[in-house]
């Protein structure tokens, strides 16, 4: 079976080459990536799998030390999987929060264009915006 290069697997993950090897210097691949006679990377399908979990660990706000520590359990095999899944619980228990946070956003965003498109459509979207030293009070704004 033949391996991908790290140009490859950067194309695959939407990592930049710099940023797998910085993966592989921090110790967030589950296992060491071999390296071919000439000292090229040769990477698997399964390190591509791994990284597109650490991708979505990180864009959900997962800290890097916190995946260093999942990889870290991940390599010393079977009998820590009680820590894996607090380790997981907590990231999980983070992105819920930080969904519920974003919903009280977009709920006010939502209600911002709802406001914004009936003023226009009714043509009185000049008062929208009524800066503090031309009004004391402004509903819309």
């Amino acid at each position: 079976m033949r391996g991908l290069s790290i140009g490859q697997v950067a194309e695959r993950t939407g990592l930049s080459v710099h940023a797998l090897r910085f993966y592989e210097r921090e110790g967030l691949l589950a296992d060491p990536v071999r390296r071919e006679s000439n000292g090229r990377r040769v990477y698997t399908e399964d390190d591509v799998d791994w990284l597109d979990m650490c991708i979505k660990f990180r864009s959900s706000g997962m800290p890097l030390d916190t995946i260093r520590k999942y990889t870290e359990l991940v390599r010393q095999g079977p009998g820590n999987e009680q820590d894996r899944l607090a380790l997981l619980r907590s990231h999980q228990d983070h992105v819920t929060s930080q969904i519920q946070d974003l919903t009280e956003c977009l709920n006010v965003i939502s209600h911002k264009v709802g406001v914004y498109e009936e003023h226009l459509e009714a043509g009185t979207a000049d008062c929208l915006w009524v800066g503090p030293s031309q009004s004391s009070s402004s509903e819309a704004s």
